[in-house]
């Protein structure tokens, strides 16, 4: 094997301990130095800083260190041959490095030092005695001690650390960078945060850059006075934003799998069912082999075993989809319809600036239940993997939202027809609630980490007698600690924070396309709002949040059929507000500028359906790549089974001569 070149080595975990305190404490066998010296037996490189209020383990890992633990974890990687193939450290010159240098992804060395971490257990003939806070326990012979410790709440935390060189350079090239516009480093945004984040922020970035079309077709369709021709712009601003839409979702799942081709992730990765990440399960809760035994393979058909297995399935989704979508019939629609119509007969400002507080208390309230219902009712459902239990997820709790969202808007446009208080929800909406979402997203966690300084600060002050002397925060490890963490508004078990801003995009998206007649102008203040949003939320993730926990992900998953389905509900409320328009007399009679409005509504949901087969899905190059691989390497594989079986042949020959010779 040749020495491949040595990557350089970060600190990439930090674990959180309590302060020591040596007059107390046995140094024989106290936890701290039994942890710090079973990291050093794995192999990791060990550095220990005290904090203010505790004291932090920082891990690095070798790259000998982390290619040993992808072997024992069987991690499959790419080959120069095109194949994905169990990683071999011995055989390390076969694997193709990342885009950046390294061998392995983020991703993937988080999988090791969890494995490294988590793996650590009592290989010794009898039991360790371990004190903490002066009490003492015991660590099992083959009991894993790392949580152990978190039992006894010993080890506060583990986390991924900022790699500051790397951070430093995404700050100045990406979250700084206002100049490149929509411009953005992916591949460096992937090899810091994975591939989630990274095809999220491509999205955005190819979302807004695609924006700038509508947006100057709606303030050309807003300035301009076309005279004779004013009743024709809108029908054909109304089809050119649809056959846009339509395009864009084609085209992204372009890129989509452009990027996956250069990233070297094929469309099976996942997490292993039962994979834990520093705390977390993820993973299928009921894998086929788990299906075989519990309904007994030795009795019963393979074939029928799967197949009741898939259809009971099948049959918890529906009842759990039943049970939400008759939850925001009979209990979200009557509520959302009172505000909107209390709204709308209400006279004074300040009656109307009152029910929107209490609405937007009690409906915060409400989506925070839905939410967490629907989380305890995926627990239930028989879906194959994590990435399936996210997207079901997300399909139930946007719901909630969509109602929310949509319905005092529909209320005003589909009863009362009224086309001014309309667009005066729309510019609220979009103007005043994306603006203030904006600040609240990259203030909140400020205000958050402020204040968990604040308590320690306080508590120290109270351990020492004093309240005079100001306490700093020297170490940068102790300052993400106590940064918040990206997760989700619904919970971190199945999805991390960008669930929120997957959620805002969606909505936003909603809003535009469906009112798209009613408020052309709506397209230009999103672009710019999805401008500021790539910056922002770079921000956010680099300097005011702990890094994230990476998350392996192929797609946008769910959200992209939720454009989907949004585009198609814009055709069908588009039509109907261009048949308003025209219908001045509201007698609804089929004329044949209306007759012309249906017309458009069939072809345009034909074009959205059949423009999938015009465009592929997938370059051309990107195809060709991989049928080249496929081909090499069923080349390499066939030679390599002709020489087997020739070598076998020929041993069987010996065997068979030397056998005579005997007789």
């Amino acid at each position: 094997m040749n020495i491949i070149e040595e990557e350089q080595t970060a600190f990439e975990i930090g674990v959180v301990v309590p302060k020591r305190n040596v007059e107390e404490e046995n140094e024989d066998c106290n936890c701290l130095e039994v942890l710090v010296d079973e990291f050093t037996k794995v192999g990791f490189i060990v550095e220990r800083v005290q904090g203010v209020a505790d004291e932090f383990i920082k891990l690095a890992a070798p790259l000998e260190t982390l290619g040993r633990a992808a072997a024992e974890l069987k991690l499959k990687k790419r080959t120069h041959i095109g194949m994905d193939l169990q990683f071999e450290w011995e055989e390390v010159d076969a694997f193709v490095k990342q885009h950046d240098g390294s061998l392995f992804s983020w991703f993937e060395r988080f999988h090791c030092y969890n494995h490294l971490i988590y793996g650590i257990v009592n290989k010794s003939k009898s039991a360790v005695t371990l004190t903490y806070d002066g009490k003492e326990f015991c660590w099992e012979v083959g009991e894993n001690l790392v949580p152990k410790l978190e039992s006894v709440h010993f080890i506060k935390q583990v986390f991924p650390l900022h790699d500051e060189i790397k951070r430093k350079k995404l700050l100045k090239n990406w979250a700084l960078n206002w100049w490149d516009i929509t411009d953005q480093p992916i591949d460096e945004i992937y090899s810091y945060f994975g591939a989630k984040i990274a095809i999220y922020f491509a999205f955005l970035g190819m979302y807004t850059r695609w924006m700038f079309f509508p947006a100057a077709f709606a303030i050309t369709v807003q300035l301009i006075d076309f005279g004779s021709l004013q009743l024709l712009v809108l029908p054909i601003f109304f089809i050119g934003i649809i056959l846009w839409a339509v395009m864009f979702s084609q085209f992204w799942k372009r890129k989509n799998s452009a990027l996956l081709a250069r990233w070297q992730i094929s469309y099976s990765v996942g997490v292993e069912p039962g994979y834990k990440l520093l705390g977390m399960e993820w993973g299928s809760l009921q894998t086929p082999v788990k299906a075989l035994r519990k309904w007994g393979t030795d009795k019963t058909n393979e074939k029928e075993v799967y197949q009741r297995s898939e259809w009971f399935g099948h049959l918890l989704r529906f009842r759990n989809d039943a049970i939400v979508i008759m939850s925001i019939i009979f209990l979200q629609l009557p509520f959302e319809l009172a505000y909107a119509h209390l709204y709308e007969v209400i006279v004074s400002d300040v009656m109307k600036f009152g029910l929107t507080a209490v609405y937007l208390f009690a409906i915060q309230r409400f989506t925070r239940i839905g939410g967490k219902i629907s989380v305890k009712l995926i627990k239930y459902e028989n879906n194959e993997t994590a990435e399936k239990r996210a997207d079901s997820l997300v399909y139930k709790v946007f719901g909630l939202y969509f109602m929310q969202t949509y319905i005092g808007v529909f209320y005003h446009a589909l009863l009362h027809r009224n086309f001014l208080t309309l667009r005066q929800v729309l510019i609220q909406r979009l103007l005043i609630s994306e603006v203030l979402e904006n600040l609240l997203e990259n203030s909140l966690p400020y205000l958050k980490y402020s204040y968990k300084k604040y308590r320690v600060r306080k508590k120290k002050r109270c351990e020492k007698g004093s309240s005079t002397g100001k306490i700093q925060f020297s170490s940068r490890v102790e300052k993400e600690y106590l940064k918040p963490s990206y997760t989700a508004s619904i919970g971190e078990e199945l999805e991390d924070g960008l669930f929120d801003d997957c959620l805002e995009l969606a909505l936003q998206f909603g809003m535009i396309m469906m009112f798209a007649c009613a408020f052309p102008l709506a397209f230009a203040f999103a672009t710019l709002n999805n401008i500021t949003e790539i910056r922002t939320d770079a921000l956010k993730l680099l300097a005011m949040l702990k890094r994230p926990v990476p998350r392996a992900a192929t797609t946008i998953g769910a959200w992209l059929n939720i454009f989907q389905f949004l585009i198609v509900m814009s055709i069908c409320t588009n039509c109907a507000f261009l048949a308003w328009f025209y219908d001045h007399e509201g007698k609804w009679s089929i004329e044949p500028g209306l007759a012309i409005i249906l017309v458009i509504e069939h072809i345009l949901l034909l074009i959205k359906f059949g423009f999938s087969r015009f465009v592929p899905e997938e370059p051309a190059w990107v195809r060709a790549n991989r049928v080249k691989n496929a081909t090499q390497a069923q080349d390499v594989c066939s030679k390599q089974l002709l020489r087997t079986i020739s070598g076998g042949r020929k041993m069987f020959g010996k065997v068979k001569e030397s056998e005579k010779n005997d007789l």
